[in-house]
């Protein structure tokens, strides 16, 4: 038993010092957030750590040193302000994405009764963030991960909320076919180019191919779910995608082919283009 404040302090020194050895960049909080999962404190309350807990600390730093991602290690992250569990086979949030969810709080009234489609939903973070900001929404999200939806699932329970999560290829038109017609699509669908799948850091390596992997030229889904969903639109819907920051041209050029109209690009808060937007005709 660890029964100190300062042998406390020692070991998440040492942890940080491997971190930081483990090329690590933001160790402090990483270690921090280990402990604090572990014992269930802030850090800086540790007062002590049971054999048994520093046992499972010393597991949780090794996998992250061997280049697992910390938020499958914890098992949970935080996406607009909402926990969200994720793990193996699932896409991680991540807080540029959040821009999105600001984005349609400002075109869209909170008290509308607003159809959504969520393609590419993943663990749910898009379509459950919605439902939070537009509790009259009927939202819809579609994936083609069983483990993803799992994972949309134990949010959805977790958070109380009433969003249906289905699984479907958002690349089979006969989906499309079958919806009523939606006031907004919105996806965060996979846009890395195959040059970029084989330079993946470490991390993003042990996340689900298919969840980064946009083909080629990373545009893919965009060329095709663009075309697929435009008759799930109603007239003057919204489609909103989630873009890598060089894509911001060629995916408005996608949207424009398929008559859509006040197509914008938005940035995120470090100022690269994050998001394209467009109205149905």
């Amino acid at each position: 038993m660890v029964n100190s404040v300062l042998e406390c302090k020692a070991i998440r020194m040492f942890y940080v010092k491997q971190f930081r050895s483990a090329g690590i960049l933001d160790a402090v909080f990483e270690v921090n957030c280990i402990l604090e999962q572990v014992t269930g404190m802030p850090w800086h309350s540790i007062r002590q750590i049971s054999p048994e807990q520093h046992q499972k600390i010393n597991s949780m730093i090794q996998r992250r040193i061997s280049g697992e991602p910390l938020q499958y290690i914890l098992g949970e992250w935080e996406f607009y302000g909402m926990k969200c569990f994720v793990g193996k086979g699932v896409l991680i949030p991540r807080p540029d994405t959040e821009c999105l969810i600001d984005l349609i709080a400002q075109k869209f009234r909170r008290s509308e009764k607003l159809n959504i489609l969520d393609l590419c939903t993943g663990s749910g973070c898009i379509a459950l963030a919605l439902k939070k900001i537009f509790p009259d929404a009927e939202i819809t999200g579609m994936d083609c991960s069983p483990e993803a939806l799992a994972y949309a699932e134990k949010n959805k329970n977790y958070h109380g909320l009433d969003v249906q999560f289905i699984r479907g290829d958002v690349l089979n038109t006969t989906f499309a076919e079958n919806f009523d017609v939606f006031d907004l699509i919105v996806s965060n669908p996979p846009y890395l180019t195959s040059q970029e799948m084989q330079t993946l850091q470490t991390e993003v390596s042990h996340e689900p191919a298919t969840a980064l992997h946009g083909g080629s030229d990373g545009l893919d889904f965009y060329r095709n779910m663009t075309k697929i969903w435009r008759t799930a639109l109603k007239s003057g819907g919204m489609l909103l995608y989630e873009i890598g920051e060089q894509q911001g041209k060629a995916v408005s050029e996608i949207l424009a082919s398929q008559n859509f109209r006040n197509i914008q690009i938005t940035q995120d808060l470090a100022h690269r283009d994050r998001i394209v937007s467009g109205d149905k005709i």
